[in-house]
């Protein structure tokens, strides 16, 4: 049942008050725009004997919840060497399965039933919360879109294997914040039946598994994919690397023995099996730089995301997939830069001639180069491209983009889409991205991916054609923007016979 507006009170500095079906929340308008509601639990903490099972209802609340603070954030290590805050700390809260909502400027009252946009945050499936100022919806919002944006179980809590527990529980916790959604977020001014999930990195490879996925399904309507990785273990694998990581703890992969275990003890316990794949990829069905991936349960998910879309799961949602040309300059180490690129062709699973190919196509390509090209192709561009075209061969509305604006110091890299697309530049993590004083092309690159997006959130057409196999049109985000057909022809047609694909 969707919930009712009980008061608006918008003079400034005055708090916006709107009831959900826990009970009534206290938001509070930012400057002279947007109101926003932080920390509303869509869910109970997953603490004790909740820590390992699915999702259960957030308590009922008497009177009115303040909504002025965002929750605590899901438990994660820091990221090593970034010049980023400590996001988590042991003994922080547990009631970290929140949302957060930006509703436009007043009245909503008069302007309800608005376009929705649900953002799930990305991380490596370890890292990231929704509280990241990068991920401030405002600037969003003001484009008439209501923002959502969510908390959800990361590592080992999230999507480590346990064997008598449900596989995949953060994309079950995202399940239950889209449910939110639909039961409230006509108070915010949004409209139930109008939701746009997008989604970035570990974000979209779980929005990848949201389309596919049976208990998501009518739970939104479009969705933008931005740069989904290839990783997708099936159950063998998640179970092999659950055997490394609890050998490492000294437990059973079991909810009760698992729940007495510190979460700071994970984060030390979770690179056993990076290692392990590393040093003997041969040895596992698909080797990765993290221990996590959504689990092919066969509840969830059945096949990785091209192939079940390949069958049609998701052809009456809207899609946008994409990705950045340079993904892999944010993860580049000496070790990687230095290699012989027939390694990493082998560690990617390509031909021999694959290195060839790439510096035939670029025969300016020095051999670190090639080294990026092929991992950002296989962790990033070729599951984004299969996706695309698995999708719009089966009769869904595709769209397909590649970020080429490179005025960066990581280039057109991972993640730079974020800042761009939300706007912000006032956060550590976007002055990582693009420098202390972004280039002068990026305020009007960021004004038109966002409205792009919010136009495509709005109508379905963000405002390129469509991608189809045999023309395979794709919007080229740069400085002008651009359609092209097939810009990375050379790199689809070596990774075409790809043994994930």
């Amino acid at each position: 049942m969707s919930s009712l507006i009980i008061a608006f009170t918008w003079r400034e500095g005055t708090a916006v008050i709107v009831n959900t079906d826990r009970g009534a929340v206290r938001g509070e308008r930012v400057g002279n725009g947007p109101a926003v509601f932080r920390g509303i639990p869509y869910a109970a903490p997953p603490e004790g004997p909740l820590r390992f099972r699915a999702p259960r209802p957030a308590a009922r609340w008497d009177g009115v919840r303040d909504a002025l603070a965002f929750s605590p954030v899901a438990p994660q290590p820091t990221y090593p060497g970034w010049r980023v805050p400590r996001a988590w700390s042991p003994g922080d809260g547990s009631d970290y399965l929140s949302v957060n909502v930006w509703t436009p400027e007043p009245p909503v009252a008069a302007r309800a039933g608005l376009p929705v946009m649900v953002w799930i945050h990305g991380g490596a499936y370890r890292r990231g919360s929704s509280r990241v100022p990068l991920y401030d919806g405002t600037r969003l919002a003001r484009e008439g879109v209501v923002v959502v944006s969510l908390n959800y179980r990361l590592g080992y809590e999230g999507f480590g294997w346990v064997d008598d527990a449900p596989a995949n529980r953060g994309i079950l916790d995202q399940i239950a914040a889209l449910r939110w959604v639909q039961d409230n977020i006509a108070g915010f001014g949004g409209n139930p039946r109008d939701v746009t999930v997008f989604a970035e990195s570990a974000g979209a490879g779980c929005l990848a598994t949201l389309l596919v996925a049976p208990p998501a399904r009518d739970l939104f309507r479009r969705a933008v994919v931005q740069s989904m990785p290839e990783f997708y273990p099936g159950e063998e694998q998640a179970r092999r690397i659950a055997a490394l990581t609890t050998a490492e703890l000294g437990v059973p992969p079991t909810a009760d023995a698992l729940a007495a275990v510190p979460p700071e003890r994970f984060h030390r316990a979770e690179s056993a099996p990076v290692v392990s794949m590393l040093t003997d990829p041969g040895s596992w069905e698909t080797p990765t730089l993290v221990p996590y991936g959504p689990v092919r349960d066969g509840v969830l998910l059945d096949a990785v995301p091209w192939r079940a879309l390949a069958t049609g799961a998701a052809r009456d949602v809207e899609v946008i997939f994409g990705f950045n040309r340079d993904e892999f300059t944010l993860f580049a180490t000496d070790t990687l830069l230095g290699a012989d690129p027939a390694q990493t062709a082998a560690f990617a699973r390509l031909p021999s001639g694959a290195p060839a190919a790439y510096r035939a196509a670029e025969p300016k390509l020095a051999d670190a180069e090639v080294n990026l090209r092929i991992m950002s192709d296989l962790v990033f561009r070729a599951p984004a491209q299969w996706s695309a075209e698995a999708h719009a061969t089966t009769g869904g509305r595709t769209f397909l983009y590649e970020l080429t604006w490179d005025r960066t110091p990581l280039g057109a890299g991972h993640a730079v889409d974020l800042p761009l697309v939300f706007g912000n530049t006032d956060d550590p993590t976007a002055r990582i991205l693009l420098g202390d004083t972004p280039d002068p092309g990026f305020g009007p690159l960021s004004a038109r991916m966002r409205t792009a997006w919010t136009t495509f959130a709005t109508t379905g057409d963000p405002g390129w054609p469509p991608y189809g196999p045999d023309t395979r049109l794709t919007r080229v985000w740069d400085t002008p923007p651009s359609v092209t057909p097939d810009p990375e022809a050379a790199a689809r047609i070596i990774w075409e016979g790809h043994p994930y694909r």
